[in-house]
């Protein structure tokens, strides 16, 4: 059983040496970046939608940091083991559910379209060729699209691509990769969409101006 001093995010890893105190059995790293990113995520919510009465995160906040702290599950789990859980799904249509009351910018009609606008060619391309996209990616970005609205999931999936893409090429340079490999897209996915919670409709807005 894990004591109270040992559950301080961060610095119990550093004052345990990165092992365990009754086995002595090492801790993985990715704990500590786990727990970094959620400070940092925490942070970056208070200064985007600031602090409610009690001086915690206003609702606002809440539910931009319960969203990204589910894509931080999405991205790790789906790297390893190449499966995104339907749990996740369903609770980011849950936030969706809320959002239609903490954020009214996006009307209802725009959220439908967002949940289809992205997903429902995936899908397509998905049943055209075999391997194209998986059904948690697909079902991420459906659920993702009515919390978002279109235009946001929109610059969700063009980041998204453009992140996977660029690895994707690293990786084939560094001869890690070969062509008909394929890895876990889930990870570049929640990066567009943690991006386009913030800022996906300034993004959509600005390249639609240029078009």
């Amino acid at each position: 059983v894990l004591t109270a001093g040992e559950l301080i995010p961060c610095i119990s890893y550093l004052a345990l040496r990165g092992k365990c105190r009754g086995c002595g059995v090492r801790i993985s790293g990715r704990y500590v970046l786990i727990e970094l990113a959620g400070g940092v995520l925490f942070v970056c919510c208070s200064l985007f939608f600031g602090c409610g009465a009690s001086g915690l995160l206003s609702l606002r906040g809440l539910l931009a940091f319960a969203y990204l702290g589910i894509l931080t599950m999405v991205a790790y789990i789906d790297w390893d083991t190449r499966i995104i859980y339907d749990r996740f799904h369903i609770a980011i249509l849950l936030l969706g559910a809320a959002a239609l009351w903490l954020f009214p910018e996006h009307s209802p009609a725009d959220r439908l379209i967002g949940a289809a606008v992205v997903a429902v060619p995936m899908l397509a391309l998905a049943l055209l060729i075999e391997g194209a996209f998986g059904g948690g990616d697909i079902k991420l970005m459906g659920a993702s699209g009515f919390l978002l609205g279109w235009r946001a999931i929109l610059a969700a999936m063009f980041i998204g691509l453009l992140a996977g893409g660029v690895y994707g090429v690293c990786m084939l340079a560094g001869k890690k990769l070969t062509r008909r490999d394929a890895f876990a897209f889930g990870p570049f996915l929640a990066l567009g969409l943690g991006i386009a919670f913030f800022w996906g409709d300034p993004i959509a807005a600005w390249y639609l101006s240029i078009l």
